[in-house]
């Protein structure tokens, strides 16, 4: 049984179409939707919270129709079972750390004694013991952070939705608590929908990510069929660090595929085959540069699509450079470690060349 269905959900603002008719199933664990700003997947989330009213479409949590506009159903929010968890965390200056997390169970009318056990269960659980009657003025932004998520968690959901909840805290403290609520959210075994444009992020805590744009779902799939496998070019332009650029497949040989890249001065590249391609197919091919080799001196024979360029800048990024390598009209930027021998060669413009291993190729057809 999943944990959560949408069926058909769509939403107009004006005449922005914020969800284009979105359907997919979940069954547990964490699931990330990623995507620019503006692509519908806040207000995907606040439809499955029910803050959102949907045009159309049916929600439905644990096997329970939660909306379904079609027959009039629209379970109110804090009848859903869920927690939610928003950007700006929504904590009241004039409530302790004990009463914001209490706020709910209180509303639930739940007794003294089993308030103060929850609160105070709940508080350990995500560290914050002993800071029970701070203000949110005298907390971290990390603190803050799972303050919020302790609310969510003492009520003891089906389901906790956070919309952005780490955009708040700077990037070194970011880093360390996707990890912490990672481990977190599957110490206490319920299922967790992540709203985010940081596809770090989305990699890192997920087990399944849906890429959105425009309203719609690109791709739904595990982090490393996104990153690896896109089906889309937006997805593939989105996610990790991809040159995009337009070819044709020549012919099929068994596991591989030939395609012509007019751009790279009409060189062939070997990439692996899908069911998808067939000869004659126009198509986009994504390289993920940060899989590409460098050298000023060439590759050994055999090497995978041995490319020659011009070396017309780089940018260093403190344990990562970026190369700028001009290979006929296209220029690839090629993302290498400090380690990298490259790095040690002098001489923006001269010559140099890249070998792109097969593996770190897609083609996506366009026809």
């Amino acid at each position: 049984m999943p944990i959560l269905k949408v069926e058909g959900v769509s939403k107009i603002f004006k005449d922005v179409k914020a969800l284009d008719d979105i359907s997919f199933e979940f069954d547990h664990g964490i699931i990330s939707f990623l995507g620019p700003s503006g692509c519908g997947k806040t207000t995907l989330l606040r439809s499955i919270a029910g803050l959102e009213v949907p045009d159309a479409g049916t929600i439905s949590i644990a096997d329970k129709v939660q909306t379904c506009i079609e027959r009039g159903v629209l379970v109110p929010p804090y009848s859903r079972e869920i927690g939610f968890v928003f950007q700006s965390y929504a904590l009241w200056p004039h409530m302790t750390v004990f009463s914001s997390v209490a706020f709910g169970l209180k509303l639930r009318k739940k007794s003294d004694d089993e308030i103060k056990r929850k609160v105070m269960a709940t508080l350990d659980l995500v560290g914050l013991q002993g800071r029970e009657q701070r203000y949110p003025s005298q907390l971290s932004g990390g603190q803050q952070q799972r303050v919020a998520l302790a609310r969510s968690l003492a009520l003891e959901p089906r389901l906790i939705l956070l919309d952005e909840p780490l955009s708040n805290l700077d990037a070194k403290l970011r880093e360390e608590m996707r990890v912490e609520l990672k481990k977190l959210i599957k110490k206490v075994g319920i299922s967790a929908l992540y709203v985010t444009h940081d596809q770090d992020e989305a990699f890192t805590i997920s087990d399944a990510v849906v890429v959105m744009d425009s309203g719609k779902i690109l791709q739904y799939g595990t982090p490393d069929e996104i990153y690896n496998r896109p089906l889309h070019p937006f997805v593939a332009a989105f996610v990790g660090h991809a040159a995009l650029v337009d070819g044709r497949v020549v012919r099929i040989d068994g596991d591989n595929c030939l395609v012509n890249v007019p751009e790279f001065n009409g060189a062939d590249l070997i990439s692996p085959a899908t069911e998808a391609l067939a000869a004659g197919d126009f198509c986009k091919v994504v390289i993920r540069t940060t899989e590409v080799k460098l050298s000023p001196d060439g590759f050994p024979k055999g090497a995978d699509n041995v490319l020659e360029g011009l070396m017309t800048s780089r940018e260093y990024r403190g344990g990562l450079t970026d190369h700028r390598v001009q290979i006929g009209s296209k220029e690839l930027i090629v993302t290498s470690h400090k380690l990298c021998p490259m790095i040690r060669v002098n001489g923006d413009g001269a010559k140099t060349f890249v070998s792109i291993d097969r593996s770190a190729i897609s083609v996506i057809v366009t026809h």
